[in-house]
């Protein structure tokens, strides 16, 4: 089977939902539906947060980070760390959970390269995301976050399935973009149950236009990814400035620029995606 073959049959399965997920991305996504009850106490999701030692894990760092933790006071038990992140973050890091384990089957050790490097750029991409929603367009900071851990599933997705079709990385970008990111991503999307204006800001970034200073989630994301120091390894989306341009890219917002709010907030930044990795 060649490559734009097994591109559109993977598309067709994640269109019809048929998905082939390891084991333990089922259980955390169970976890992740019982943390959109809103009836859940904080008790009871420190306790489910406990039961998944990754999700654990990465629910501390948060709370140390300087994003979230301005006190500077250590943050040492997962309660005190929902109490402090709020649900709304939970939900983010159960979503960052899933991710990392679309790939945990990937062997192969470039394809385990590409894995990691899709993250750090996702890391990446989530913290600048969350900075850019809160300082400059004004979106909701915490659906920024989200938005930038999940922008490249469809990616992840592809690459734990890369295995069962030699040869499928091997080609050009522009194939990936055309027959199976925004098929394969949307499938995959749909079955973490995505909110719409997550979804939308997706797809806006797929199409690649963006207004400056940024807008919309769509347009934060964008921007986001431009200004991520890691390229994702599978492709540069259509509209991305180089990333010798996207150093320049900056606008004058309140009063002061992007560059300026990128230095202040430079160790901020930092601190989230080191506690996302």
């Amino acid at each position: 089977m060649d490559r734009l073959d097994a591109f559109k049959l993977i598309a067709a399965q994640a269109q019809r939902g048929e998905l082939s997920f390891p084991t333990n991305v089922d259980a955390t996504l169970k976890l992740q539906r019982a943390l959109n009850n809103p009836e859940l106490h904080a008790d009871a999701a420190a306790r489910l947060v406990q039961a998944e030692p990754l999700l654990a894990a990465r629910t501390v760092a948060i709370a140390n980070s300087v994003t979230y933790n301005r006190s500077g006071k250590a943050v040492t038990t997962v309660r005190a760390a929902v109490q402090l992140i709020g649900f709304r973050v939970l939900q983010a890091l159960a979503a960052a959970v899933i991710v990392r384990q679309l790939d945990s089957k990937i062997t192969d050790p470039k394809l385990r390269a590409k894995a990691d490097q899709l993250w750090k750029h996702s890391a990446h991409v989530a913290a600048l995301s969350q900075l850019i929603a809160r300082r400059i367009s004004k979106v909701d900071p915490e659906t920024a976050l989200f938005a930038g851990i999940v922008h490249e599933i469809g990616g992840f997705y592809l690459l734990s399935r890369a295995s069962e079709f030699p040869g499928l990385l091997d080609g050009e970008p522009e194939e990936w973009i055309e027959y199976g990111e925004s098929a394969i991503g949307r499938g995959v999307l749909a079955k973490l149950g995505v909110p719409a204006p997550v979804m939308e800001a997706i797809e806006a970034m797929w199409v690649g236009l963006r207004a400056l200073p940024p807008e919309t989630l769509g347009d934060t994301l964008m921007l986001a990814d431009d200004l991520a120091p890691l390229d994702s390894p599978l492709h540069v989306r259509a509209g991305a400035t180089t990333r010798q341009s996207a150093v320049t890219v900056d606008f004058v917002i309140g009063e002061g620029s992007l560059a300026d709010i990128l230095q202040e907030a430079k160790d901020e930044v930092a601190s989230l995606t080191a506690a996302l990795f």
